[in-house]
């Protein structure tokens, strides 16, 4: 019984294996992280684009419902429907405000 807790003294430290071993593991965890990682930001900015647009529509609509006719989001932001213009989306009004088109800002993200 001595024999080995004087044996156990004598042991310093890890071995290379043991060390090569945790290395390995915590690279496996790291790549596994990163690639879980990775498609975050997409879906965040796809959901952004998605809140835009629906933000833009219900606005016209309930400035169409207070005035009787569509108008630009200058005016949107005026009459106090949204909190400033967007920059992902653009209003293209057609028919005199009888009509109106949310299309996405060529170039942005939300093409």
């Amino acid at each position: 019984m001595i024999k080995r807790i004087v044996a156990k003294r004598d042991q310093q430290g890890f071995t290379l294996i043991e060390m090569l071993v945790v290395i390995v593991i915590l690279g496996i965890l790291a790549a596994i992280v990163v690639f879980a990682v990775s498609g975050l930001g997409d879906r965040g900015q796809g959901a952004a684009c998605d809140t835009d647009f629906n933000t833009l529509v219900t606005a016209e609509e309930a400035n169409f419902a207070m005035n009787g006719a569509y108008t630009t989001e200058a005016n949107l932001v005026a009459n106090g429907l949204l909190a400033r213009q967007s920059t992902l989306h653009d209003i293209t009004l057609g028919g005199g405000g009888t009509s109106y088109t949310v299309t996405a800002v060529a170039g942005g993200p939300c093409v």
